[in-house]
């Protein structure tokens, strides 16, 4: 669904992101990992048009979209950036139905086909029972499954979303995963960026992790998240749960 070819992406004086290449699928939820400062955010923003590219492509469907201006796919990929403030005294429902704004023409009213896919995505983000509540009353994790409904009611062909479980405590952790999961498996091309290595390993079809804006590995997270790649990446020794692989505990080296 989604591409990038040797892409490279320089903020200023820095490179963030070096000759990369990824590839999404339908269908998919793949995982964007690495430390701080790796470029992950900078890859998403650029996939958006966001931020301009120095050098490499991106292809959307097949075709090149690099130096497209970002509203013209607004209907095909969503975005769910991270740590959102929330201005507008809105009702969670009245925010979520912001998502299907690039399927309506200018003050064009909801169709019943937007409260579906808003009723929807609310159910899916377990966020119907602040529909009626406003936002900024609402807790941070209530607010993130709020905004994750917004992003899943675009219905796009392609779901962006950067660490969605930050705010979140271990059940919603696990219900904005499941969430992901789903939307996945109904066809959407999901990338997330994720610095729980072990809801990436539980949750995610592929990974791929960066270091300093480059690709040190990618494929089945099992395979990716190794204990030699968390080590040379990461810098830390791991303990790993038998059964599972999970990570139990780390280390700094040494």
């Amino acid at each position: 669904m989604i591409e990038t070819r040797n892409l490279t992406v320089s903020l200023g004086d820095h490179c963030a992101v070096r000759d990369l290449s990824m590839k999404l699928g339908s269908g998919e939820l793949v995982g964007l990992i690495g430390p701080n400062g790796a470029g992950k955010t900078t890859l998403m923003r650029a996939l958006l048009r966001l931020i301009p590219c120095e050098n490499g492509e991106i292809f959307l469907n097949d075709k090149e979209i690099t130096g497209d201006p970002a509203h013209f796919h607004a209907g095909k990929i969503a975005y769910l950036p991270q740590g959102q403030d929330i201005a507008w005294p809105l009702t969670g429902r009245r925010l979520v139905a912001l998502g299907r704004v690039p399927h309506q023409s200018s003050w064009s009213k909801l169709s019943a086909e937007d409260d579906a896919a808003i009723d929807a995505a609310m159910e899916l983000a377990q966020a119907t029972e602040f529909a009626d509540r406003p936002v900024r009353q609402l807790s941070g994790g209530e607010r993130a499954r709020i905004l994750l409904a917004r992003a899943l009611a675009v219905g796009a062909d392609t779901l962006l979303v950067d660490e969605p479980t930050a705010a979140l405590d271990p059940y919603y952790q696990l219900t904005a995963m499941e969430a992901l999961k789903s939307a996945a498996k109904q066809g959407t091309s999901v990338c997330v960026i994720l610095h729980d290595l072990n809801l990436a390993m539980r949750y995610c079809d592929r990974l791929y992790l960066l270091s300093q804006g480059r690709l040190v590995a990618d494929g089945k997270p099992q395979d990716v998240l190794s204990d030699a790649n968390l080590k040379s990446v990461y810098h830390v020794d791991v303990a790993r749960d038998a059964q599972s692989g999970l990570i139990v505990s780390h280390h700094l080296i040494g």
